[in-house]
């Protein structure tokens, strides 16, 4: 019998949080929208209710969904980046979860591509 390895979501979130100083949030999303585990960094204020992070994340996953039907003429989608005033909101997809975190506004991009591919590492395997 093959004993397999439960994965602790909260540990990886926090491996996110903790990945950067100017991180804000993270978080895992089940394909349905629904927060699978959530970790605000300490000091930072959300800038949503949890009624709306919960309604962003169901429009996350059914951004996925409708990107899928892209994937075959453009390719799989890297990662989604949105740029606001307040905050920098980054999505990656790994094969069974969406991974969102925030982070500061105005972070040089090379900094967000390093932190993307630490957090597609991190979060391969979930």
């Amino acid at each position: 019998m093959v004993a397999s390895k439960k994965v602790n979501l909260l540990e990886i979130v926090q491996k996110i949080v903790d990945s950067d100083p100017k991180m804000r949030f993270g978080a895992i999303i089940d394909p349905k929208g629904n927060i699978r585990e959530a970790i605000m960094k300490a000091g930072k204020t959300n800038l949503k209710s949890q009624k709306q992070e919960e309604h962003f994340c169901k429009q996350v996953a059914q951004r996925r969904a409708m990107r899928k039907e892209f994937d075959r003429s453009l390719g799989k989608v890297r990662y989604v980046h949105v740029e606001r005033e307040k905050v920098s909101q980054m999505v990656v997809y790994s094969k069974r979860n969406i991974i969102y975190f925030t982070m500061e506004p105005e972070i040089p991009i090379n900094d967000k591509i390093r932190l993307i591919t630490r957090i597609k590492k991190l979060t391969a395997n979930i």
